[in-house]
């Protein structure tokens, strides 16, 4: 009985917690967009029709135990087959099936049917992180989790709260993706490795991300915000690592964004034919590295032993600068993905930054030279 007790004061002390509280719901999100909505009216409806059945069905039980018990001397019917009953039994439920499959089917048509989108945008899943392509406005990013989780993912108890009441912790990325508002989106799905799945709530999305194949979705989101989601697919180590977040924005801002986004990547092109100092290099390259190659070969290049390997003392690193190039560059299946998606400049500095760090004493490596490689 006292464990008892204690086992009730302990569950209630949890539950009054405001941490626990904090982000405590009774349902689902009605999200941003028709299908979404769509998808929880669905919901409830489904909902309340068990809730009326469970009244029904619980509410006869109850009655028949409570007025015909022995103690008042009710006695037992003895009656055979009904036919009338049975019909009742088996075509009422057929009934409510048929009642909910309809707006069930119309909700799942909508879902998987698209005749026309305003704008397309390319979702690949790579160990560990997410890889946008805008094909018509010719613009291409990576989102990695960003360096303020990662740096508190070690950390205190006390730091990982801090960030965590600020929400950012293991759902923050360095690069958004960002979309209009009132603009009809179709996602194109897929991945380079492993089975991911892009699961954002808000949308009423969430679809599977094979490597091989391509899967298509859509939303079109109705209110400006930010929304988050996440990996919903075991990938492996870094599954947990995987956030998404979305900023839903206004034409005139998504426009904006579009033009800086391409004036970025012009100076991007004009950087890869410069000549970089190994200073500048192996500072840019601290930053990429960390954002995509920490995760396994650590921040401080020790690696995991008997499944990445350091990049202290590495042989890859210190050895011709061309072998690197095209381990980087290409990957190798099953074990490294590709980071060809990187710009020329990304890559030289990553790979200066290695080759010159961690006690390394490798080459320098020029965006001319990746340029060369690829």
């Amino acid at each position: 009985m006292k464990l008892l007790f204690k086992l009730t004061g302990a569950f209630t002390a949890l539950l009054s917690s405001k941490s626990v509280l904090a982000e405590y719901t009774f349902n689902m999100t009605k999200g941003v967009t028709d299908i979404s909505n769509d998808i929880w009216g669905l919901h409830m409806m489904v909902f309340w029709v068990c809730v009326g059945i469970g009244v029904v069905v619980f509410g006869a039980m109850f009655y028949s135990i409570i007025a015909h018990r022995k103690s008042k001397g009710a006695k037992a019917s003895n009656f055979h087959e009904s036919t009338t009953v049975e019909f009742l039994w088996t075509g009422i439920p057929v009934l409510i099936l048929i009642a909910m499959a309809i707006p069930a089917s119309k909700t799942l048509i909508d879902i998987e049917v698209l005749d026309k989108a305003d704008m397309t945008i390319k979702v690949t899943g790579v160990r560990w992180k997410w890889q946008y392509d805008y094909p018509e406005e010719g613009i291409s990013f990576a989102s990695n989790l960003a360096q303020s989780s990662m740096d508190v993912i070690k950390g205190t108890p006390e730091e990982r709260e801090a960030v965590h009441k600020d929400g950012g912790y293991l759902r923050e990325v360095d690069k958004r993706l960002v979309v209009p508002v009132d603009t009809t989106i179709r996602f194109l799905i897929t991945s380079n490795d492993v089975i991911h799945n892009w699961w954002v709530p808000a949308f009423g999305l969430k679809q599977d991300a094979n490597p091989g194949f391509i899967n298509d979705a859509w939303a079109k989101p109705n209110i400006i915000g930010t929304y988050r989601g996440q990996c919903a697919e075991l990938c492996g180590k870094g599954h947990g690592f995987m956030p998404i977040v979305v900023d839903v924005v206004s034409k005139a801002d998504y426009a904006e964004w579009v033009e800086s986004m391409q004036a970025e990547k012009v100076a991007e092109l004009a950087s890869a034919t410069q000549v970089w100092t190994e200073a500048d290099l192996v500072a840019k390259g601290e930053t990429v590295y960390n954002a995509n190659c920490s995760g396994c070969h650590q921040k401080d290049g020790t690696g995991i032993p008997g499944v990445f390997p350091a990049m202290i003392g590495s042989e890859v690193a210190n050895g011709p600068a061309a072998y690197q190039l095209n381990l980087v560059i290409n990957g190798v299946v099953g074990r490294m993905p590709s980071f060809k998606a990187l710009s020329d400049s990304d890559i030289a500095a990553v790979i200066t930054y290695e080759r010159r760090s961690f006690g390394n004493n490798g080459s320098v490596v020029q965006p001319s030279d990746v340029t060369s490689a690829r």
